[in-house]
Parts: structure tokens; C-alpha cells; sequence
């Protein structure tokens, strides 16, 4: 009597990473079923501008590409509506997280909470059967004897690890996880797809946007943008912003307060006061941050003593070495040198060489 064969669900977006992986899992004996998320209803007035992203009216060209890459494959494929999760879940957290004058980071949410989430448990609940869960991340996971613990890794491939985004994930998440493109480079990915007769995949342009339009007052109400104060570090009023959820820590580019001089950047947002505080480039770099919302993946807990590691601040950011001590359920991280754009809102990741320790949301530099 033959064993089972083991059967894993894959997030299948229509692009090369998911393609391949796919194909890697089937060619190594997995039964393989893709599931694409449905998560545009139109409720927002975002205009077709034929491309992609993953929120807008492009959707119905993404699920057609997956459905027909599962054609291709010959795999059972699955669209999975989660239109009103996503807007509870990663719109609304947007939403307030401007409002409360930090800047949120809605792909981190989106892979805790829809990907690895919503998206498994509506397709179990809808009559998908598998054993395991994979995706096209460039990450990797095993499990350490020594702590009991799943560990989360970067991807072999340093200029494409997403370790960064799925650093929230928890114990129970990782321990069913497959990332079949972990040991793999872009390139390699890419070549693959050649070989398989899919060039259209390896040439395809990659969606990495939020939103299918570059401008997120979509995503909020009426009033929501109250005009308020730019200031200075002193409190000197220096013109008239339109409205805290246009701004982030670090922008340069849209502030129009002329004068020439000194280029001025946004250093602060005052939520409270509704206040926008700007200031010369040297202002935006800070030794410290500290840092809340702990999840704890490789380590299960913080040790009673100062630790070093390295500390990702945002997806673009080289990890930097850093003394990193537990108080009161958060961490304070001291930088070896001071970085740049410390931003609240957005998440730590604190890392010993490719192993994520944990991750926390930054709440404020110090």
C-alpha cells in the first residue's frame, strides 16, 4: 500500500517566482494546489492604468495570468475572495497609522495576516486539502534542535531576501512553511523559467507596488487631511502643509516651502498638533530607536543582558550592528553609527547574521 502523497498549497501570483516554485514542488512529489487571493471589490476610485499592483483593477489580469500558469503546470487552482478582510485588515491599519503620524508598512502586515493567514484558513474552509503551505519568498526556514524553535533565514540570495517582510510571522506559521526558492538566485529563478519554455514569465515586470496609482489619498476619508503647521525643531512656523497623511520621515520632494537655502526634510510628525516638524538632512540620523509589538522568532525571548546583532530598519536598509537591550516588553537598539531616517511606524528587524531573533515596530528614535 503506497504512502500518501504529501500535498502543499502555494501562493500563486502569475509571476515567475510563484511559477517556478510551483514547478519545483511538483517536479519534487508534492500535490500541489495554487491559491491567488481576490482582494479588489472597486470600493475605491482607483483608475485602470494596466498595471500591476496588489490592490486595484489590474486583479482580474493577475487572476488570469495564475490561472493560467496553474493550466500550465497542471495543478488545481483556487481564486480565494478576501476583498473585506484586506480592507479591515491592511487598508484600515494604513489608514490609522498615518493618522496617528507614522508610516505604516502594509506588506509586513498583508504576509502576517492575509498570505499566511486569511488566505490558508478560507481555503480549508472552502475544501482545499494540503499538508503544507509554500510561497515564492527569497527565505528560508529550519528548525534548531537546540531551542525547540523554527528559525526564519534570509534567502541565499542577499539582493532579493524578504525575510524583512515575513519577520512577524509566528511559531506555529513557520512550522508549516515551504520556500522552495530559498537557495536560489533571481537569476537561477529566472533561467529556469527560460528552460521551461516560459520567457514570458523570466521578461515579465515585477509588481512591487502597494496600489495600482502612485498617489494613497485614495485610501482615506473625507477630513481625514486636516492642513496644519510646518515648523522648525524650535517651533518656528515655516509654512502650511496639506495635511499629515501626505508625509513621511525622510521626504524631501513635495514640501514647497521655497526659499532656496538649506534643503529642508520631514523629521517628525506631531499627530497631536497636527504638525509637520522639517529640518536639514542631519537632523533625520539618530544612534537609538526604540522599538514595541515584539515577535520573537528565533530567540523565544529576550535575554536578561544586552545583546549585539544587526538591526534592519526598513526593506531597502542594510542591517547594521547595534547593542540592543530588553525593557518593559521593548527593545532599545544603540547603533555602532548613527542611521539614517529612523522612522516610527515602520519595523525592526534585529538578525544574527542570516537568523531573525525577532522583529518589533518602531515606535520612536532615541
Amino acid at each position: 500500500m503506497s504512502a500518501k502523497q504529501p500535498s502543499v498549497a502555494i501562493g500563486l501570483s502569475g509571476g515567475v517566482d510563484s511559477s517556478v516554485a510551483a514547478w519545483l514542488l511538483k517536479r519534487d512529489g508534492w500535490r500541489v494546489t495554487g491559491l491567488t487571493m481576490s482582494i479588489w471589490d472597486g470600493s475605491l476610485p482607483i483608475p485602470d492604468l494596466g498595471i500591476s499592483g496588489c490592490f486595484g483593477p489590474g486583479e482580474a489580469r493577475d487572476l488570469e495570468a495564475a490561472k493560467e500558469i496553474a493550466a500550465r503546470l497542471g495543478i488545481e487552482h483556487r481564486v480565494v475572495a478576501l476583498a473585506e478582510e484586506y480592507k479591515q485588515t491592511v487598508l484600515e491599519y494604513f489608514r490609522e497609522e498615518y493618522l496617528a503620524g507614522r508610516t505604516p508598512n502594509p506588506c509586513v502586515r498583508c504576509n502576517q495576516r492575509m498570505k499566511f493567514g486569511f488566505l490558508i484558513e478560507q481555503a480549508r474552509a472552502q475544501g482545499a486539502e494540503f499538508d503544507k503551505f509554500a510561497t515564492g519568498h527569497y527565505a528560508r526556514t529550519r528548525y534548531d534542535e537546540a531551542s525547540g524553535r523554527w528559525q526564519l533565514l534570509r534567502g541565499k540570495d542577499a539582493g532579493k531576501d524578504q525575510s524583512y517582510f515575513l519577520s512577524r510571522l509566528k511559531q506555529e506559521q513557520l512550522a508549516n512553511l515551504i520556500f522552495p526558492l530559498g537557495e536560489l538566485r533571481k537569476g537561477e529563478v529566472k533561467a529556469r523559467a527560460r528552460e521551461l519554455g516560459w520567457g514570458d514569465l523570466a521578461e515579465k515586470d515585477e509588481s512591487q507596488d502597494f496600489i495600482e496609482c502612485d498617489d494613497y489619498a485614495v485610501l482615506f476619508r473625507k477630513g481625514d487631511a486636516r492642513p496644519g503647521d510646518f515648523v522648525a525643531r524650535d517651533g518656528k512656523v515655516l509654512g502650511q502643509h496639506r495635511g499629515i497623511i501626505h508625509y513621511t520621515i525622510g521626504q524631501r520632494k513635495g514640501l514647497e516651502l521655497g526659499g532656496g537655502g538649506t534643503p529642508l526634510y520631514v523629521v517628525e510628525i506631531d499627530a497631536a498638533r497636527n504638525r509637520v516638524v522639517v529640518g536639514p538632512r542631519e537632523e533625520l540620523h539618530a544612534r537609538e530607536l526604540v522599538a514595541g509589538d515584539l515577535n520573537w522568532v528565533g530567540w523565544a525571548g529576550a535575554p536578561a543582558e544586552p545583546f549585539r546583532c544587526e538591526v534592519q530598519i526598513r526593506q531597502r536598509h542594510k542591517a547594521a550592528p547595534a547593542t540592543v537591550a530588553a525593557a518593559d516588553g521593548r527593545l532599545r537598539a544603540v547603533f555602532d553609527e548613527p542611521q539614517l531616517s529612523i522612522t516610527p511606524g515602520q519595523v525592526a528587524v534585529f538578525y544574527a547574521g542570516d537568523v531573525v531573533l525577532a522583529s518589533g515596530t518602531i515606535e520612536k528614535p532615541a
